[in-house]
């Protein structure tokens, strides 16, 4: 039986090809205050490409857009995501999304601080989503985590960059720890691009490819 996001499809979009909402934006902006109403927007470049309205009701966050798909056509959608409250360890609560997708018949129901956009705001499991890191290889996931590291530093992202010195007020094991963490990440992102090479060419010897 349909509902929201029935009908998966079989190859797996990533989430950054998805508009999302997420909860901790909206958290701070002040879209949870019951009786608030507006709009929220997505830009690029700083331009507007796309926008929804919404309401927040006592029962969840109402999302009001209009949805022109190849299957469905323009339509008018209109359906409450139920906010879920958590309380925090230094007080206060915290929100969450409930996803409010329904996948062959069974009720989603997932806790999620992201939504992501299509015909409905669903989980990314109810879209079959897959996160770019996921189709990621080591070398590019361990480089990612270098250079992470190197620009939380104050450094530039690159192997080809110095390595940033210590930030002000950072204590010197720390600093020592981060910097021995990027060194050792680029140092496996090598081993991993040499047993490529080997296995695809065969060599030990690089420079005979070049």
């Amino acid at each position: 039986m349909g509902g929201y996001g029935s009908g998966r499809k079989a190859h797996k979009t990533k989430t950054g090809d998805m508009r999302s909402l997420d909860v901790n934006k909206m958290h701070r902006s002040g879209v949870f205050e019951v009786g608030r109403m507006g709009g929220w927007q997505w830009t690029q470049d700083g331009e507007k490409v796309a926008s929804i309205g919404y309401v927040m009701e006592e029962r969840g966050l109402r999302l009001r857009y209009t949805s022109d798909s190849y299957w469905h056509g323009k339509e008018d959608i209109n359906y409450v995501v139920p906010i879920l409250r958590r309380p925090c360890h230094h007080g206060g609560t915290r929100p969450y999304f409930l996803c409010p997708g329904v996948v062959n018949g069974r009720r989603c129901g997932r806790t999620v601080a992201k939504l992501y956009g299509g015909r409905y705001f669903l989980c990314r499991h109810c879209h079959n989503l897959a996160y770019y890191s996921q189709s990621e290889e080591p070398r590019d996931r361990l480089l990612r985590k270098a250079n992470k590291k190197r620009v939380a530093l104050g450094g530039e992202p690159g192997t080809d960059e110095w390595l940033p010195e210590r930030p002000k007020g950072m204590w010197h094991r720390t600093y020592e720890r981060e910097i021995e963490a990027i060194e050792q990440a680029e140092r496996l992102a090598d081993a991993h691009f040499m047993a490529w090479m080997m296995r695809r060419f065969g060599t030990p010897d690089i420079y005979s490819i070049l």
